[in-house]
């Protein structure tokens, strides 16, 4: 349903698209397309561009390609493929039968090129593209006329056709639009079409050594596929004098193409070539690095796709570009798994506790709600015994005024259990540090209640030692120092990554009904955040989590300090 059919206020892309419909144009169809280029993975900057188009064309009837720019087989592989694939289709959209490549259409592409040589508006230059580029002038300065500009078309045409039979070497000789080298908009300074590349490509081998640009295949691909609004990033907006350019001297069918502004996060890399060196250079483990900003890393970390479609509405579509704070992006998945992820303890840190005066061969199983929001997520039994684990951060022995948990001679809460009292600290005979508390506990307090009514302020999260399962966890921080955008203004971004993005903890301890917890599954640890199970490192016997998210919002902490001036 159209958003002016809702009520919904339109973004200037949708209300472009409502006013071509209401005057009638391409027949009311709206027809769009993604088009990546496979030398990376995605990151949430393309899922803005794919959920856009894919969005765009549900809302009106209409349908979205997915086409493969693979125009330089010298950054494809066939992985990036498979992964931008899974990308889209994990965030909740399906191309049908619509997937395309641009190199499907290499050798109509090649015709056309041959047509412009033929009216004499595209020619074979011999310069190098350090020549090209030294001609091609300055902002402020115009450009200079190649010498091989006034080549006659016979000559061009051999040229071209010998370039593509493969009897020049690499960068030997280019074919250029003949347009306007004093034109003040540079990307119509005589663009070059086609290069010389003697390369396996992923998809047609060694079939072709001659290979289009972005530029001359992005608007001829689309009127290819009949798409009727080519919706692009906002670095394309002074391209778009040259799409048209190419699609009118080809007098073709015309799509139009909107620009839209790109997304950027505060303290996060979104561009693929950083990205790629991140990972070449070693400074994470992969693409599907959990730190990455890529669907793969972020799946992996235990994002959803109904918290990252919820951020992407909430950012909306602008013509111009900002800087969105990556708290908005982790409040949407905590708003998301607050509602869908159940609840289970694990201490991160174990401190083992002893309640003396608790029966030894006892163990009693104690209700726990699953999920306080979701009620048909019922309840699970967690066992409780003699001895227990709790968060070592929970005990201080000299404790300032405001600490409410547990301290020598003080009360506090298990959760779902009992009350404890702290009756003595046993040290670690070698470092002198606590290696266990030795505590009571209030047999008439079952469930967390104090039988007298008495007040307990601290309540503690805790696993069964005789019972629990140990597992790594990994606390992941953001890869860029805090305030600081990407570069920074500093020639290396490198400079401002940040040394503790990851903190690995060994020996944490979690409830036993996680043993057979499965890759992906995410659970809120009470007190601790979202964490999910590693796709990747974690299997049976050998539990990984990955914290996705901590349980403190800073995006609803400014939220309602705005809303209270």
């Amino acid at each position: 349903m159209a958003a002016s059919e809702t009520g919904t206020s339109l973004d200037f892309v949708r209300a472009t698209i409502e006013e071509d419909i209401r005057a009638g144009k391409n027949d009311g169809k709206v027809h769009t397309r993604f088009p990546p280029e496979p030398n990376g993975y995605l990151h949430i900057g393309h899922a803005k561009a794919f959920n856009l188009n894919f969005s765009i064309a549900a809302e009106y009837g209409g349908l979205c390609n997915l086409r493969f720019d693979d125009t330089n087989p010298l950054a494809e592989e066939t992985e990036y493929v498979d992964s931008i694939m899974e990308d889209i289709r994990w965030l909740g959209y399906d191309w049908g039968d619509r997937l395309y490549y641009a190199s499907d259409y290499f050798e109509q592409l090649y015709e056309f090129a041959l047509k412009l040589v033929r009216k004499g508006v595209a020619y074979v230059c011999d310069l190098t593209p350090d020549e090209i580029k030294d001609y091609r002038g300055t902002i402020t300065e115009p450009g200079r006329d190649s010498p091989y500009r006034e080549r006659t078309v016979e000559e061009n045409l051999d040229l071209f056709e010998r370039m593509r039979a493969g009897e020049f070497d690499n960068g030997q000789r280019t074919l250029r639009a003949r347009i306007d080298m004093a034109s003040p908009n540079m990307n119509l300074r005589d663009p070059v079409m086609y290069r010389i590349l003697h390369a396996t490509h992923h998809r047609t081998g060694s079939e072709w050594c001659l290979y289009p640009m972005y530029d001359w295949t992005h608007g001829q691909s689309d009127s290819i596929e009949g798409v009727t609004h080519s919706i692009c990033s906002i670095e394309f907006e002074d391209h778009r004098p040259l799409y048209d350019w190419y699609l009118d001297e080809l007098g073709i069918y015309h799509p139009q193409q909107i620009e839209f502004a790109r997304l950027y996060l505060s303290r996060t890399v979104l561009s693929k070539r950083r990205l790629l060196e991140l990972v070449q250079g070693g400074h994470v483990t992969g693409w599907d690095d959990p730190r990455m900003p890529t669907l793969s890393g972020l799946r992996r970390r235990g994002y959803t796709p109904a918290s990252i479609r919820e951020f992407l509405k909430r950012v909306g579509v602008a013509k111009t570009d900002s800087v969105i704070d990556v708290a908005l992006l982790e409040h949407c998945l905590r708003e998301d798994l607050n509602r869908t992820a159940p609840r289970v303890m694990g201490v991160l840190r174990p401190l083992r506790v002893v309640i003396d005066n608790y029966p030894d061969d006892l163990v009693e199983a104690f209700p726990a709600v699953n999920n306080p929001e979701d009620a048909s997520a019922g309840s699970r039994d967690v066992p409780f015994s003699k001895v227990v684990y709790i968060e070592r951060g929970d005990f201080m022995e000299d404790p300032p005024k405001k600490f409410f948990r547990l301290a020598p001679g003080r009360e506090v809460r298990l959760k779902h259990a009992y009350l404890i009292t702290c009756e003595s600290v046993v040290r670690d005979e070698a470092t002198g540090e606590v290696a266990e508390l030795r505590c009571t506990y209030d047999p008439d307090s079952r469930g967390g209640e104090a039988p007298d009514g008495r007040k307990v302020r601290g309540t503690l999260h805790w696993v069964s030692a005789g019972h629990a399962v140990p597992a790594e966890v990994r606390l992941f921080d953001h890869l860029l120092l805090p305030d600081e955008s990407e570069g920074g203004g500093k020639q290396d971004f490198k400079e401002l990554l940040n040394p503790e993005s990851l903190e690995v903890l060994a020996g944490c301890m979690v409830e036993p009904g996680l043993r057979e917890a499965l890759p992906g599954t995410t659970y809120q640890f009470l007190r601790q955040g979202y964490f999910c199970v590693d796709s990747v490192d974690s299997r049976q016997g050998a539990l990984v989590f990955n914290r996705a998210v901590s349980l403190r919002d800073t995006w609803a902490r400014i939220s309602k300090a705005q809303a209270g001036k």
